[in-house]
């Protein structure tokens, strides 16, 4: 049996290139080339490798997701900078397991769901702009929370939290949507963070200083003797 799967179609070219990245990428390919008409040559080679910094950063490789009922994918590549439980928290009722993942600039920053479900809500904050590695990142700084909730009645939210040098967040879901684990979910620009809250009793597979990846790494596994239908 397939123990996985492509929750979005697989890209037909060899580098994808998120969406967002575009207009950046054409105009910075197109001062490159008005340097290059005038025979500027230091500021053409300059612009030439913004463009393709640029380029590695909207990068949008397909990954593929695993298809455990109760495995929960980390949403962003990056580094664990948060792993356990929570007494309280804005984003979740009572205690829960918080896990926290830096994007630096050099990680890919396409996002992704964690989990299977319905998104119940989504509530923006347009807040500060506070280094995404600090604790009160987390409550301060603007952010995106999308709560889901599984097909068995499980609540888990996911936070989209701008950093020190991010200026736009990008969310392409709606409440009501129906969404699959590792799907795309949107992106934060220029060095970020996510949030992932789960349930108290979630067991978390990650440890701080872990590496992750987007849709592959498994942070967590939902247990299913305390789940409730709804």
């Amino acid at each position: 049996m397939n123990k996985f799967s492509w929750p979005d179609p697989p890209s037909q070219i060899a580098f994808p290139v998120a969406k967002a990245g575009y207009p950046l990428i054409f105009a910075s390919a197109f001062t490159t080339g008005i340097f290059a008409l005038l025979e500027l040559t230091v500021p053409a080679l300059a612009a030439l490798a913004v463009t393709f910094f640029i380029c590695y950063f909207f990068r949008d490789p397909d990954r593929i997701i695993s298809k455990s009922d109760d495995a929960v994918v980390s949403p962003a590549d990056g580094k664990v900078i948060i792993a356990g439980q929570e007494d309280s928290s804005p984003f979740f009722e009572g205690k829960c397991q918080k896990i926290s993942i830096f994007m630096s600039v050099f990680n890919v920053h396409v996002n992704r769901i964690p989990h299977e479900g319905e998104v119940e809500m989504i509530s923006y904050y347009p807040g500060k702009f506070f280094s995404a590695n600090l604790d009160k990142a987390s409550r301060d700084n603007e952010h995106n929370a999308i709560f889901i909730k599984t097909r068995d009645g499980l609540k888990i939210c996911v936070v989209q939290i701008a950093g020190l040098i991010a200026r736009r967040i990008i969310c392409k879901l709606q409440k009501g949507d129906l969404v699959a684990r590792g799907e795309r979910l949107g992106m934060i620009c220029f060095g970020s963070r996510l949030d992932v809250y789960l349930p108290d009793d979630a067991n978390i597979n990650v440890t701080v200083g872990d590496k992750v990846k987007a849709g592959t790494s498994i942070l967590g596994y939902l247990k299913h003797e305390k789940r409730e239908k709804n």
